[in-house]
């Protein structure tokens, strides 16, 4: 049977659906003549060769899926990515990467007679560490002098974002998950400084456009239906706007901030034989588990043991944490290693949630997460001691993430435990050891248990009852 993705409705024209852990899109009959164009001009074909597309090819549905097309629709097949992200779970430079390649996606578009239709940072996603593009019919034929209608859309996704962090040092993430749609050039021209205009392409693309968009709906006159036509560009125009754009990107920074775990592997409570020691911990456990394709790194910090999990031959982890400079650091240096780590933003006490229409458009952390094995070091006594999560909440759900994984138990006696304790004192009396392994052993199986460190920090190894 087909189950359609409740998240694909804003696209007339076609419909994703799954079908046997595949991924499909009926193209509808008023989608064909987009898709036509693609085909004829040999461009899916092409922009998959230049990794701009996920692997996307035309079916005989009939004969795959043992369903009848109708009303002259067709059905494409996307490859299948190991994890769906959101922009507002990615780091500024993940953003920034993203952001480039739209720009170079649309560019490469033009020189072939093309265009985006939209600029959804959704419609982008990350394979290998690389952006990739998967909506193949968000891309339709280029018509000269025509304005860019995405325009507003680009900036609320990607741009706007960007310049708030970079300029203000606030992090977009929270505001791009309450706002969808991103961040609105009125609300971003309020929050900055007179002296940041004097930047030409902050000056155009956010003061000046807000301005714009202020007169246009002074100006809209709805009772008589009548809306004033924007001028539009030529190709030439169009492409050196999209060019400067570009360089202006590539000039934006992080501001530099101190946070809470910035310096957390150099600076923590255990000694260089106890980090030896987990390590070996992690390398025979990856070892024991040899098929790991899909792993996630709770709590990954700057990637250390992401990367023992990566040089073990896992093929793919996903590393979670609050912390959004360490996570930025994170995938700058799995960018410059190629290790196929993808850090994302995530608080483990207010994940991502079901959200857009009906609260299915976006998907949460826990409908998107059906990982092979989990690590969890150094991880649960922030939540129950920092957070008071109870503890035999968070041990359901760590374990609820994979079959398999490591669950890293620190005492009150640890070092970073009892500083913890001494700003709200013990108020956490069902928080030892033994209340942690007799609740973890209602719901899954303790393989192997390790002592890590002289306050008995230790590891816990899981597989199902």
């Amino acid at each position: 049977m087909k189950i359609y993705d409740a998240g694909s409705f804003r696209d007339p024209s076609a419909k994703i659906f799954y079908f046997k852990d595949r991924i499909f899109r009926e193209v509808f009959s008023n989608g064909r003549t987009k898709y036509d164009f693609l085909r004829k001009n040999n461009l899916i074909k092409e922009l998959i060769e230049k990794k701009f597309l996920v692997d996307t090819k035309e079916i005989n549905s009939e004969e795959i899926l043992k369903l009848k097309s109708t009303d002259n629709s067709l059905v494409i097949e996307h490859e299948k990515l190991e994890y769906i992200s959101y922009p507002y779970e990615w780091t500024f430079n993940q953003l920034k990467d993203a952001a480039i390649f739209h720009l170079d996606l649309q560019l490469f578009l033009l020189e072939k007679g093309a265009k985006l239709i939209d600029a959804s940072a959704y419609n982008v996603q990350f394979k290998n560490l690389k952006p990739i593009f998967i909506d193949a019919l968000s891309i339709d034929e280029y018509k000269e002098n025509e304005f860019w209608g995405a325009h507003t859309q680009f900036c609320e996704n990607f741009l706007n974002p960007l310049i708030l962090t970079s300029k203000t040092g606030i992090n977009f993430n929270n505001w791009f998950k309450g706002n969808l749609e991103g961040i609105k050039t009125s609300d971003l021209s309020s929050i900055l400084k007179t002296h940041h205009f004097f930047n030409p392409t902050i000056f155009f693309q956010v003061f000046l456009l807000n301005k714009i968009e202020q007169k246009a709906t002074k100006n809209l006159d709805i009772t008589h239906n009548k809306i004033k036509k924007t001028k539009g560009l030529t190709k030439n125009a169009f492409k050196f706007m999209l060019q400067r754009l570009k360089s202006f990107i590539k000039r934006l920074k992080l501001k530099k901030q101190i946070t809470t775990w910035d310096k957390y592997s150099e600076k923590n409570t255990y000694s260089d034989n106890e980090e030896k020691k987990k390590i070996e911990i992690v390398e025979n456990f990856i070892k024991k588990n040899k098929k790991i394709n899909l792993l996630a790194d709770l709590g990954c910090n700057d990637g250390k043991f992401s990367k023992v999990a990566i040089q073990n031959n896992v093929k793919n982890v996903i590393g979670f944490d609050f912390d959004l400079k360490v996570l930025d650091r994170n995938y700058l240096n799995s960018k410059e290693n190629d290790y196929n780590i993808l850090p994302l933003y995530l608080d483990f006490t207010n994940p991502s949630s079901n959200l857009g229409w009906n609260d299915e458009e976006r998907k949460s952390f826990n409908k998107r997460a059906k990982f092979d094995c989990i690590l969890a070091l150094a991880l649960i006594h922030h939540l129950v001691i920092a957070k008071n999560v109870p503890l035999k909440q968070v041990i359901s759900w760590l374990t609820s993430l994979a079959p398999t994984g490591l669950i890293e138990f620190v005492p009150k006696e640890d070092p970073t435990s009892q500083f913890m304790l001494s700003l709200k004192g013990d108020i956490f009396p069902d928080y030892t050891e033994e209340n942690f392994k007799n609740e973890m052993s209602k719901i899954v199986k303790i393989k192997n248990i390790t002592t890590i460190s002289d306050t008995k920090r230790r590891m816990y190894e899981f597989i199902p009852l």
